[in-house]
């Protein structure tokens, strides 16, 4: 079961997730980034389609604000909630970050980096591996995930 402040965190990940597809038609992913002492320091969502940046994934974009709030490249001791699991480039800017945490609600079992696909979060050859918990309502964030999808594809829902 998950720590009762995960959900909390996890609720505000879809929230953003909710605004990327609401506010901007993004697929709707949300980040959040909240450091050691439980404090936000960095939030965003997918922007990728209307920045046309192919790095600007929630987790980027999260990761960029919490380095300009905290004044470092290097988010020790700070936990990331995201509404799917990671893929291998916003893992990897993780390990580099120095995140101590991820917690993910949705896996995402074609590209995801933190475990079904891949693992790198987790790799011995890092000089950093960052924790994990994954499934934090996964079911909400995946039932938005499908809602978006289905609606672009023109498809009725279930």
């Amino acid at each position: 079961m998950s720590e009762p402040v995960d959900v909390r965190w996890m609720r505000h990940a879809l929230a953003l997730a909710a605004r990327a597809e609401r506010e901007e038609d993004e697929i709707p992913v949300g980040a959040v980034v909240v450091d050691a002492a439980g404090q936000p320091v960095g939030e965003g969502w997918n922007r990728n389609i209307g920045e046309r940046d192919p790095s600007a994934h929630a987790e980027i974009v999260a990761m960029r604000a919490a380095g300009r709030a905290l004044g470092n490249h290097r988010l020790v001791g700070c936990t990331l909630y995201v509404t799917l699991e990671p893929c291998a480039m916003c893992a990897m800017a993780m390990v580099h970050a120095r995140i101590a945490r991820l917690v993910h609600a949705a896996s995402d079992p074609k590209t995801g980096a933190a475990g079904s696909v891949f693992d790198l979060l987790a790799d011995p050859r890092h000089n950093h591996r960052v924790g994990v918990v994954g499934g934090v309502l996964a079911e909400e964030a995946g039932a938005m995930l499908t809602g978006y999808f289905r609606r672009k594809r023109g498809k009725p829902g279930p």
